[in-house]
């Protein structure tokens, strides 16, 4: 079985996109959504799951991947805000490591002490240079981060960094906007730093509307993550995971 990292850099050569889902499980309070959302997913085209979130204060998370895994068989990849976050039921998990700021233990410390364990679970481990872009407000990972933001219109410092990340061997960039952010990555900033790296690059944040998910796409984009927008509008992941589709369809890579 073609594991994610090499399904996500085949695609990337390819030109196709990808959909990825984002469940936090701090904001389910009602499991019987998520079926809803999986059955929603299933007969969509999405995927993967991202399942996480800067702060979580349940204790469900467990219990949402192996809910996932019994009622889908899209790839579940774990979101972790710090190395308390992880279940070996998942497929996978971003290692993130936060390049956009200079919090010592958010760029190697967590990740020293989630190694020993992660090295014995079966979860893919994806390298992933983790960035966050300001969006107008303070984003939870911002915040429990104690980092600041790249600023919107810094073109030349997001593209830096992401290359740095990719030169240091991170496999994956992850560009993120914030939960529940008031604005998008603009397509400016997607395309700069799409030109500069090779790596697959993930878009996260203030994806509100198929518009803003189909500019980030054409920008360069290669996933796309969508997450509150769906408890508003459900429609939303038909939508996008339909644009989605049709793109990679015109590439005849179906």
């Amino acid at each position: 079985m073609k594991s994610i990292l090499q399904e996500l850099q085949n695609k990337k050569v390819l030109g196709q996109k990808s959909l990825a889902v984002l469940i936090d499980p701090d904001k389910i309070t009602d499991l019987s959504a998520i079926h809803q959302l999986i059955s929603l997913a299933n007969e969509s085209y999405v995927d993967y799951f991202f399942v996480g979130g800067s702060l979580i204060t349940t204790d469900n998370l467990n219990q949402i991947v192996q809910l996932i895994k019994g009622e889908s068989e899209i790839p579940v990849v774990l979101f972790p805000g710090n190395n308390m976050h992880i279940s070996n039921d998942a497929d996978a998990i971003l290692f993130l490591s936060l390049i956009s700021g200079r919090n010592a233990d958010l760029l190697i410390g967590q990740h020293v002490n989630a190694a020993p364990f992660l090295n014995k679970s079966s979860l893919e481990i994806l390298p992933t240079g983790y960035m966050l872009i300001n969006s107008g407000s303070t984003s939870s990972a911002s915040y429990m981060s104690n980092t600041m933001p790249i600023p919107p219109d810094k073109y030349s410092i997001a593209s830096s960094t992401a290359l740095a990340g990719q030169m240091l061997g991170l496999k994956l960039i992850y560009m993120d906007a914030g939960s529940g952010s008031k604005s998008a990555i603009s397509t400016k900033m997607i395309r700069k730093v799409n030109e500069t790296i090779n790596c697959p690059l993930i878009i996260g944040g203030g994806i509100t509307s198929t518009n803003l998910a189909n500019e980030a796409l054409m920008a360069g984009a290669d996933v796309i993550v969508i997450g509150n927008a769906i408890e508003k509008n459900p429609n939303l992941m038909i939508e996008v995971s339909e644009k989605i589709y049709d793109l990679n369809k015109s590439l005849d890579v179906h």
